[in-house]
């Protein structure tokens, strides 16, 4: 199946373009990017101009920051292609909703990806939680923005998420391990005098669950989720990639990620089963965090 992949930046450069040079199932066909290009596919700088140009193109990947999403999903449901979104899978809620919607009525697939989801040690951690009473959870996720998104404004602009737009990995994760769901209780966002996100977080969640999120550190990165239970301690390591049971290390390994690989494979076979796949659990929780945390204003930021 032929790909065009929709914002040709560090996410797509980084994990989109191997992934799909590396699929059995699916062919990068073109690109669509005011600015980026990929060696040796065939560039356009407009959706619309693609999708007249290109008929033969079953799958739009979209790559782009989540506040201009929108409009180039529902151009290309429109044109009748199926639809991948980058995660979070847009800028609100209604949006997505709309999507869903959309591509029901044309009986097309919409797939809104979580990629730390496909972290290997994440169906082994789910599957050790499954029916066990957690008692308490914890997720530490702690990362350079200056090194994963270095001098893109976007992400502290309205939409952009602030740290949730790592932090959002982190509840993806969660609410695919946890046995039971969990809400927001209360949330305090630390905002940058200069900036209209968050650059770091604080969630106190129903269930004994808590998360701290950061986008200031330095040095090695943290992506630790630790859940505890009357039959052990459970913690994920690396954004998902090694479980540990009681301190012991069991599955995974840091050294090898494969998860944009997998977010292909799953919407090469969604395609082809005829379904969507679209779970907002993750970004409901940081809709309430934005909803009814309190704002404490720290240093500005800059780049």
């Amino acid at each position: 199946m032929r790909v065009a992949l929709v914002g040709i930046g560090k996410i797509a450069v980084d994990q989109h373009v191997p992934a799909l040079d590396a699929s059995p199932d699916l062919t990068l066909a073109c690109t669509v990017s005011r600015k980026g290009e990929v060696e040796g596919v065939e560039a356009f700088t407009d959706l619309g101009a693609m999708l007249a140009a290109r008929p033969d193109v079953q799958i739009v990947s979209l790559a782009l920051p989540p506040v201009p999403r929108f409009a180039y999903a529902e151009a290309a449901l429109l044109a009748g292609r199926h639809v991948m979104l980058e995660k979070p899978p847009g800028a609100t809620l209604a949006e997505v909703h709309a999507l869903q919607s959309l591509a029901r009525e044309r009986g097309l697939t919409l797939y809104a990806t979580w990629h730390s989801r496909m972290a290997q040690a994440v169906a082994p951690a789910k599957a050790w939680l499954a029916g066990k009473t957690v008692t308490r959870a914890h997720i530490t996720w702690r990362e350079d923005v200056r090194k994963w998104h270095p001098g893109q404004d976007w992400v502290f602009e309205p939409g952009g998420m602030g740290v949730f737009d790592p932090g959002i990995n982190a509840l993806s994760i969660l609410t695919e391990i946890l046995p039971s769901p969990v809400h927001l209780v209360s949330a305090d966002l630390e905002f940058p005098g200069n900036r209209q996100t968050p650059i770091g977080a604080r969630l106190t969640f129903s269930g004994g669950v808590t998360a701290d999120f950061d986008w200031r550190q330095q040095g090695p990165q943290t992506w630790d989720i630790e859940v505890e239970t009357p039959e052990g301690r459970l913690a994920l390591r690396m954004g998902g990639n090694v479980l540990e049971i009681d301190g012991v290390p069991v599955s995974g390994e840091a050294s090898i990620m494969g998860e944009y690989p997998a977010l292909y494979a799953r919407m090469a076979a969604l395609v082809r089963a005829g379904e969507s796949e679209v779970d907002l659990a993750p970004m409901v929780h940081v809709a309430d965090a934005l909803t009814l945390g309190r704002r404490v204003v720290v240093e500005d930021f800059h780049f």
